[in-house]
């Protein structure tokens, strides 16, 4: 968990805020949730199944939300690129956090898994 920390610790402002601010969202959308890292990034997980990560774009630096199985989720902010699973949300760390926006997106992302769309696996 230190590993973990440091993540964000390691980060300069406005991003190393805005991580901590989008950390804090995406962990109080369920008690389901939790956080872990894999690919040196956090991950966060919905009864373990692997849900969304945190990352900050390589180009500009700006962070962003790393949607897992949104194939399923269809938001027009949503960028796909050239991912076959996965899609992201930008954040601009300058800016107020579009906080109703995000918490939309999680919470239409965490019915995929609660309604079975998305199938948890017991591991």
């Amino acid at each position: 968990m230190e590993q973990l920390h440091n993540y964000y610790l390691n980060k300069e402002e406005p991003n190393k805020s805005c991580l901590f601010a989008l950390r804090k969202i995406i962990l109080s959308q369920d008690t389901n949730i939790t956080e872990t890292q894999k690919w040196g990034m956090p991950c966060f997980c919905y009864k373990k199944k692997m849900f969304c990560y945190l990352w900050t774009d390589k180009k500009t630096a700006e962070p962003y939300i790393l949607m897992v199985e949104e194939k399923y989720l269809d938001h027009p902010e949503l960028e796909e690129g050239n991912r076959t699973r996965m899609k992201i949300f930008r954040i601009n760390p300058n800016k107020d956090l579009p906080l109703k926006k995000i918490e939309n997106i999680l919470q239409t992302a965490l019915d995929l898994y609660r309604t079975g769309v998305v199938k948890l696996t017991e591991r």
